[in-house]
């Protein structure tokens, strides 16, 4: 009876051997690399389907004011592969679905609508143009991310499109090299943490974001998107106007972006370039104009931030070993905070700003870090210092120490009392007779002395 009970076994632990004897590595040196991973290059590698199916719903479920209304699908359906559709002026149903490469021109007189229901229009090919559109009427359902436009193709173009009334308005998923330009979001009116997106990428690189207006959705974002541009676009009342998530080399050029609760977030990010935008007026609890978190190797330049609770707030960051944020040329006025660094890695290189009107210059959470970031060449409107050589720089360095400062910033629900009398009050004691250590926040050792001429940053052309 044991032995049929061996037999009985014996293919199973073949099986197990031989998975075994696959499985390991043969000749493979540990101090080499695989062939395959983060070095792959995976840029035609095909496309997986990531999208939960979307839901099919009749006529009757849908508002009654697309009914009676022809199918847009009709015309894109009757119309050649590479050809031009120019419909009638008028309202449409939808949903659409385009499998193949067509022009259309909306000329700014067609609006297609899914009453309701469903994504309105569905992007599947490559090549080809969609312009002068107005795509209303999504659902509102998270779950199969509905939207009025969802693009799955590669150098297409979205032009002079209007988008409203969706939950998610353009939704780029694996999809590279497209324009979307000159178009106007905005979400569906549902309470900021339940809007959807404005404009999102998802694993979608070297697009180029141009010109559009995004405004009262929840963000515009790009989660593991690399290389893209967003050049002159306008984002208002929103979450954040732009978060990057794991979203390296990105461009974010002469943008205005303002009454959001947060700029442009850089999160677990490696590059980036932020140059030439206004951001204003992120303010609240959590206002920020420009966040870090743990991400690296950003330049930020030439921009103006103003009237925001924190203009910089940099949270473990730059991240990777040996690597910096460069913050230079920029502007920073009226702000609670101009920059808040949480961290003490250090490697922040800030250089040649001018810091006007803030309640506070800069903050430095960290205790003795203040010698790991670089300060020089910047414009301080509290420095106490003269020019008597007349060569633009301060004869002595400026000095930032925190004082009765450090009750808030090590106990930050103290915040709140900063400007109260009673704190203003032992701040003043403090800075006449310390009876605690200041804390060096930052030393520059070559203040500038008279304000630099900036230009104006944000939209311009």
């Amino acid at each position: 009876m044991k032995l049929k009970r061996w037999l009985a076994l014996l293919p199973v632990l073949l099986l197990g051997v031989s998975s075994l004897l696959v499985a390991r590595p043969v000749d493979r040196d540990d101090d080499r690399p695989p062939a395959l991973g983060a070095t792959a290059d995976l840029s035609t590698a095909p496309r997986v389907g990531v999208d939960r199916p979307k839901p099919t719903f009749m006529l009757h479920e849908r508002d009654k004011r697309v009914h009676g209304l022809k199918p847009f699908q009709t015309l894109v359906d009757a119309a050649p592969a590479g050809s031009t559709l120019r419909p009638p002026p008028g309202n449409y149903a939808g949903p659409v679905v385009m499998t193949k490469p067509l022009v259309i021109e909306g000329a700014g007189s067609v609006t297609i609508d899914a009453g309701d229901r469903g994504t309105v229009f569905s992007l599947q090919t490559d090549g080809a143009v969609l312009r002068g559109l107005h795509l209303t009427g999504s659902g509102d359902s998270h779950d199969t991310d509905d939207s009025c436009l969802d693009v799955r193709g590669h150098r297409n173009v979205i032009e002079n499109l209007v988008v409203d009334n969706c939950l998610f308005g353009i939704d780029l998923k694996q999809s590279n090299d497209n324009i979307v330009k000159g178009s106007k979001v905005r979400s569906k009116p549902r309470d900021l943490g339940v809007r959807g997106d404005g404009l999102r990428l998802w694993y979608s690189h070297r697009n180029l974001i141009e010109g559009n207006e995004i405004s009262d959705s929840r963000d515009m974002v790009a989660w593991y998107s690399h290389d893209n541009v967003y050049r002159r676009n306008v984002g208002t009342r929103s979450r954040y106007s732009i978060h990057f998530m794991f979203a390296n080399n990105n461009v974010v050029e002469n943008n205005r972006f303002h009454d959001n609760s947060v700029g442009v977030y850089f999160m677990y990010t490696e590059g980036g370039v932020l140059k030439n935008n206004l951001i204003s007026h992120a303010n609240g609890a959590t206002g920020m104009a420009i966040g870090f978190k743990e991400a690296s190797n950003a330049v930020i330049e030439g921009n103006e931030i103003v009237y925001c609770a924190v203009g910089i707030g940099s949270d473990l960051s730059p991240f990777q070993p040996d690597s910096k944020i460069w913050v230079r040329n920029n502007r920073f006025a009226f702000n609670g905070i101009a920059i808040k660094l949480t961290s003490e890695l250090g490697g922040n290189v800030v250089t040649d700003n001018a810091f006007e009107g803030n309640l506070t210059n800069v903050v430095q959470a960290g205790r003795g870090s203040s010698g790991l970031n670089q300060w020089r060449g910047n414009y301080w409107d509290d420095y106490q210092g003269f020019d008597r050589d007349g060569n633009g720089t301060g004869d002595t360095p400026y000095e930032l120490y925190a004082y009765a400062d450090q009750i808030w910033i090590e106990l930050p629900p103290a915040r709140f009392f900063k400007t109260a009398p009673v704190l203003e009050l032992l701040d003043f004691l403090e800075r006449l007779a310390p009876f605690s250590s200041p804390e060096l926040t930052l030393k520059d050792e070559q203040p500038r002395f008279r304000k630099p001429q900036q230009v104006k940053a944000g939209v311009t052309g």
